[in-house]
């Protein structure tokens, strides 16, 4: 139970880092809550400071997920049949870190590449999918928030039909309708044809 609450707390310490900011101030660029959408993760950093930005900065995201998760399926074993959902609990905490992180009052990202690194690592082949997904809706249409829309929508899906854990299915559950919460502004400027493209 130690190591449970030890590395639930770690994941949200984790996934509280708002890699979008490092990456910018790393890179002298601007900050990127005043800037473009206001939002740290990867659209926005693409929008200010180009390709290299965007990549690192989802690589950090991603990992920061990723990463907790890794070490709870190692570190929980011990836990049996309560490893699951010890191990969904721990990746939950990462992306609540990312959405409200502690370092900036609670207000950070949307929660598509942290959640992604949960993903790859709890079904890897539901991943693979929803990435083939995002590059097909992004090639056809060229707004990110579409791609990262219509793969939450499909989160769950993915995990049902690549994944057998039921706590699996609950977090993606979860992570579906707190990304699509995230961008409920996004939404609207969907409706209204006014979301930017590439």
């Amino acid at each position: 139970m130690a190591y449970f609450l030890g590395l639930t707390v770690l994941a949200y310490l984790l996934g509280s880092i708002p890699f979008g900011l490092v990456v910018s101030r790393g890179l002298y660029g601007p900050d990127p809550r005043g800037r473009g959408s206001g939002n740290l993760g990867t659209a926005n950093l693409y929008r200010l400071l180009g390709l290299k930005a965007a990549v690192l900065t989802f690589l950090g995201d991603a990992l920061k997920g990723a990463l907790p998760v890794l070490l709870a399926g190692f570190w929980l074993a011990p836990l049996g049949a309560w490893r699951e959902c010890a191990v969904a609990v721990v990746g939950g905490a990462a992306v609540l870190g990312h959405v409200f992180p502690l370092y900036l009052k609670f207000r950070g990202g949307k929660g598509v590449a942290t959640a992604f690194g949960v993903v790859a690592v709890l079904s890897p082949w539901a991943a693979c999918n929803l990435v083939l997904v995002y590059i097909l809706v992004l090639a056809q249409t060229r707004i990110f928030s579409l791609g990262a829309l219509i793969c939450a929508w499909m989160l769950p899906l993915a995990m049902g039909l690549f994944s057998d854990s039921k706590a699996y299915l609950l977090l993606a559950g979860f992570l579906s309708v707190l990304i699509l919460v995230c961008h409920r502004e996004n939404l609207e400027r969907l409706f209204k044809g006014e979301e930017p493209r590439i």
